[in-house]
């Protein structure tokens, strides 16, 4: 493999982990607050808004149930109102974050659903206000879940990175489909994938181990 495609694969994975963090960032700001206010909105909980909730809950499904290859395309004229361009790695981190921003929002619904209810009563017999509920209570137990959750949101980003390389995103998808499948030079591909999986697989490590970490902390108290 020549000195050339080393350093395009090199190139390559720095725009895929700057896309990844980016949408990663993004999507997790705007998903985070949106996936409390669906946990915490329903009929009888702390910001009752039943009828905004069922709203906000069909965006979500919505925007969560389009392939990503299709919301790629379909949200190209959006793409490039923002960017000016369709293609490349800003053009990419558009869909990505679309992508992560329901992903995230149902999960951080899910973690902290599992909480036991009997928290909250508790939190709320002691005087504590809806939004000292959230952060000193909700959050706080549901941080292991809510470490795995945005765990998940960054394995599956790295997958799609790979997937918006079909329509020119950059990083490692695009390098592949580009010179592994275009220029039939399987080797790149090979490299490609294996460098896909050690970043997953990093990513995920980090993950559980900080998931650990929080869940001790915990127990601890």
């Amino acid at each position: 493999m020549s000195p050339d495609i080393l350093l395009r694969i090199g190139g390559a994975t720095v725009d895929t982990i700057y896309m990844v963090a980016v949408a990663g960032l993004i999507g997790s700001l705007i998903g985070l607050p949106i996936g409390i206010f669906l946990a915490t909105s329903g009929k009888g909980e702390l910001f009752p808004a039943p009828t905004l909730n069922r709203i906000v809950g069909l965006i979500v499904n919505a925007t969560r149930s389009t392939p990503f290859i299709i919301l790629v395309v379909a949200i190209i004229p959006f793409t490039r109102l923002l960017t000016g361009t369709s293609i490349g790695t800003k053009a990419a981190i558009v869909p990505l974050t679309i992508a992560t921003i329901p992903f995230v929002a149902r999960l951080v619904e899910a973690a902290i659903r599992e909480i036991d209810k009997g928290l909250i009563e508790a939190a709320r017999a002691m005087g504590a206000t809806p939004m000292q509920i959230v952060f000193k209570v909700l959050l706080a137990e549901a941080r292991p879940a809510l470490t795995l959750a945005l765990t998940m949101t960054a394995v599956s980003l790295i997958g799609y990175s790979a997937m918006v390389g079909a329509v020119g995103g950059g990083g490692l998808g695009d390098l592949g489909i580009r010179y592994g499948y275009q220029r039939f030079m399987p080797d790149v591909m090979l490299v490609v994938v294996i460098v896909l999986i050690v970043l997953v697989q990093l990513v995920q490590s980090a993950g559980d181990g900080l998931a650990r970490r929080f869940d001790k902390k915990n127990r601890k108290t």
